[in-house]
């Protein structure tokens, strides 16, 4: 539950609406899978965003690698809960519709992502 009230408060603190997203768990190699056959991408990835929102109205499925969330906390230093919580932030934040193909819109990612991360500890989100 406290997750969910934290990504609403992304949702409405980014000025849009949730009509539904999913969230899937998954492995590396499923995710590889929907990576390579949607994407055509033939890695592991963390994060893969179907994005089927209509203007500021929010829908769609984000898959996780729990696989890549454990390996990217262990090699950047974080707890896995602050890597979950990254990873989710980053889903929900490329269906608001940013982007990260560019060095200036992973940054601005970046910035995105930490502001909504450090809000966690300022909610009541028990």
């Amino acid at each position: 539950m406290r997750y969910k009230l934290w990504l609403l408060s992304v949702i409405s603190g980014e000025n849009r609406e949730l009509s539904r997203v999913d969230f899937v768990f998954t492995d590396d190699e499923s995710i590889k899978d929907i990576n390579n056959e949607f994407l055509k991408h033939n890695y592991y990835t963390d994060v893969i965003t179907f994005d089927y929102s209509t203007g500021s109205i929010l829908a769609g499925e984000i898959y996780v690698s729990i696989d890549r969330v454990k390996e990217n906390a262990e090699n950047y230093g974080v707890s896995f809960t602050d890597e979950l919580k990254r990873v989710m932030a980053h889903g929900i934040l490329h269906l608001i519709g940013y982007k990260d193909s560019t060095g200036d819109e992973k940054t601005k990612m970046r910035e995105r992502e930490d502001y909504w991360i450090n809000k966690w500890q300022d909610g009541p989100y028990i």
